[in-house]
Parts: structure tokens; C-alpha cells; sequence
């Protein structure tokens, strides 16, 4: 069954905008998003797709993506390429809808309104 969450979108170029969305969830989708394979960041309620091939393929760096995943809480020893997506814990391991904690605090970083 596919579901259907609002996402957070960090793009990696700054000229390119960071935006909510409805997106699909499935494997497939994720993987059109982040460009390749699917790897993932987790942290307190939330959870971050990304390319887990990025130290392999010229992606670009992902500065906004890095700022907000070490502003949340989580530690990072490398850095973040590519396009990197945001979504919630659900339950059972589902996903869910970005948390607004999250969003508001990327507004906050970024200087910009964002609402799911």
C-alpha cells in the first residue's frame, strides 16, 4: 500500500528553495528524491533519506541538510550531500508527516516560513 506523507526537502543548491511536499513513501519514489540508493539519519522524532552513495558520486554538499540535522541533536562526523528528504516516525515503523518541531526549527535556520 502506498502511502502519502508531507515531507521536508532540503535541496543541496542554495539557489534551489527548501520546501514542504506530499510525497509518495515507497522505496521507488524515495529513490527518484535522493538520486540513487537510500540511506538514512535518524533522530528524536524524525528521520532523514538521503544517498548513501554520496562519498562515492560527485553529489554536491548539502550545508542547509548538515546545519539542521546538527541543530536537531544528531552528532555528524561526515558531511551530507545531495538532496535530503525529512519525514516523522510513525508508528510500527511507518512514516509520518515532518514534525512541525522540525519545521519550525528549519524556518528559524533558514529564514523562511514552511507549514505542512
Amino acid at each position: 500500500m502506498r502511502q502519502r506523507r508531507y515531507a521536508l526537502i532540503i535541496p543541496p543548491r542554495l539557489s534551489h528553495p527548501i520546501r514542504v511536499e506530499e510525497i509518495d513513501t515507497s522505496l521507488p519514489a524515495r529513490q527518484t528524491l535522493v538520486e540513487g540508493n537510500v540511506g538514512a539519519i535518524t533522530g528524536p522524532g524524525w528521520h532523514a533519506f538521503l544517498n548513501d552513495e554520496a562519498d562515492f558520486i560527485p553529489l554536491p554538499l548539502n550545508a542547509r541538510a548538515e546545519v539542521l540535522i546538527r541543530e536537531a541533536g544528531v552528532p555528524l562526523e561526515d558531511t551530507v550531500s545531495g538532496t535530503v528528504v525529512f519525514l516523522g516516525h510513525g508508528h510500527d515503523g511507518d512514516d509520518a508527516d515532518v514534525p512541525a518541531p522540525l519545521l519550525q526549527l528549519a524556518g528559524r535556520l533558514f529564514n523562511t516560513a514552511l507549514a505542512a
